[in-house]
């Protein structure tokens, strides 16, 4: 009987150690730098582009990201107001917004199909809290 629980113990003790194992391996798998792509699009080339609609109007400019879990989940747009006076803050979804870089004039530019009158009556994003500057 004691010669089985020894065997027992030792064969627990190797298999504990070949999980501890296959998780440390699994661990250490995990991808840690990516390659950026010809086709992906950088956080500075976002902050500041004007937004336009359909119709050429500016419409707001992209001032800041929400990023959750690890992913883009929005853009903060500031829309209305003159000169900085008067502008408010919204999120919308980042696929609303199509950016594209041009080739030919080596610029970016930004449309979203809505009106001013739209973004004005979007739910306001405030910088307060956590997100104070």
């Amino acid at each position: 009987m004691r010669k089985m629980l020894v065997a027992l113990a030792i064969t627990s003790t190797i298999f504990g150690a070949s999980m501890a194992y296959a998780q440390t391996a699994a661990t250490t798998a995990r991808e840690v730098y990516i390659k950026a792509q010809p086709t992906d699009v950088l956080s500075s080339n976002l902050i500041g582009l004007n937004v336009q609609n359909n119709a050429k109007d500016n419409v707001g400019e992209i001032k800041d990201l929400v990023v959750s879990n690890g992913s883009l989940s929005g853009l903060i747009l500031s829309v209305g107001g003159f000169l900085g006076i008067g502008e408010r803050y919204v999120v919308v979804a980042p696929p609303a917004v199509k950016v594209v870089y041009s080739e030919n004039d080596k610029k970016w530019s930004a449309t979203m199909d809505t009106t001013k009158d739209a973004l004005k009556a979007a739910p306001e994003f405030k910088y307060e809290g956590r997100w104070k500057r």
